[in-house]
């Protein structure tokens, strides 16, 4: 499922956060639980790897996660600020030391002008550091558009545990 470039990547974002005595925890809405699928893929994983949150609807981000109902009213689901708050959620409730939100419009429907088909937000946050926040605009249909968002995903969190 996974290609073999994903799955080496996700092989030494493990083996860095092995070796730091790290854990991960992501909190996935438009990838529905891939990026945690792709890092299990690998044997092993789960002495690195601490869970996984698929919150794909509101109401699950705002009762696993605790974000606020009244942030998602106010920017809507895909926004830096959820991301960013779906990331440090995800770490308030686990002992993972390094998280992974992602929210997006995977499509075909549900893009706006503003929020078009493709849009994605990725937050990784460290414990007790600054969260790292990307937006991006993938092209292509739903399943190119969560794929993409995988490996964006994987390079984010590599990025952040080579500082470990």
């Amino acid at each position: 499922m996974f290609s073999n470039t994903l799955k080496e990547k996700s092989t030494i974002l493990l083996e860095l956060c092995r070796a730091s005595f790290k854990q991960i925890v992501t909190a996935e809405s438009c990838t529905g639980g891939l990026v945690s699928a792709c890092l299990t893929e690998i044997p092993g994983a789960s002495d690195v790897f601490q869970r996984g949150f698929v919150t794909y609807s509101n109401n699950a981000k705002i009762k696993e996660l605790s974000v606020s109902k009244n942030l998602i009213d106010t920017v809507g689901a895909v926004s830096e600020e959820v991301v960013c708050a779906m990331a440090h959620g995800a770490l308030a409730c686990t002992p993972a030391d390094l998280s992974l939100a992602i929210t997006g419009v995977a499509g075909p429907g549900g893009g706006t002008k503003a929020k078009p088909v493709g849009l994605v937000h990725f937050a990784v946050a460290v414990r007790n550091t600054k969260t790292c926040h990307q937006k991006l605009i993938i092209p292509g249909d739903r399943s190119m558009v969560r794929m993409v968002s995988v490996g964006v995903g994987i390079d984010m969190l590599l990025g952040s545990a080579r500082r470990f």
